[in-house]
């Protein structure tokens, strides 16, 4: 009996000792490792009982402008947790930028994410006053029916990495192309050994 009850002990420590490793395995398909991740400057924010995520405007390629008078678009995830249906009904933007235009009302139904911009920009800046190379920050005001005004600082973000399968905002000059310039050296130096 003494024999069965020490290896009913080892037994059990064993499972112990492996428990936290056997842990990390058990998340199943909900594991972090299991979902994308595709790193982003985007902005994410909690307000007003709506969940703004993934939120940027659109600027030129890397290394190109969006010219005074071009447009960025706006886009955004938003899901509203607050009791009952709202709706982002505007954009406002300081008129030294340009001028916002939101199509159409966009429909915030309860607890159901909404994805701004996709498949068409439908939140605009357009008539810009001055040219966007990426990086700035533009603050806007999301205007909602029922959660009223969210204030936020957006980022312009380039049109490279995870962001090169938007297409292309309105009026963006194209990115400049390397030209080849004559080089002083020729192979026999690059491959000397120095």
């Amino acid at each position: 009996m003494t024999r069965n009850i020490r290896h009913r002990a080892i037994v059990a420590a064993a499972f112990l000792a492996a428990a936290p490793a056997l842990a990390g395995c058990g998340a199943g398909s909900d594991a972090i490792t299991n979902k994308p991740y595709s790193p982003t400057e985007a902005l994410s924010v909690k307000e007003k009982g709506i969940d703004i995520s993934q939120a940027f405007f659109l600027g030129p390629d890397s290394g190109a402008t969006l010219p005074a008078g071009g447009a960025t678009p706006l886009y955004l995830s938003l899901v509203n947790t607050n009791a009952g249906a709202d709706q982002l009904v505007g954009l406002g933007v300081d008129p030294a930028l340009g001028t916002a235009k939101v199509s159409a009302p966009v429909a915030l139904p309860q607890n159901q994410r909404v994805n701004v911009g996709k498949p068409t920009p439908t939140v605009l800046i357009e008539g810009l006053k001055k040219p966007l190379r990426g990086g700035e920050g533009v603050k806007v005001q999301l205007q909602f029916a029922n959660a009223g005004i969210v204030q936020l600082t957006i980022p312009v973000v380039t049109r490279s990495r995870e962001f090169t399968a938007y297409p292309q905002a309105p009026g963006a000059s194209a990115a400049p192309t390397p030209s080849p310039t004559p080089s002083a050296t020729t192979g026999d130096e690059h491959s000397s050994g120095h």
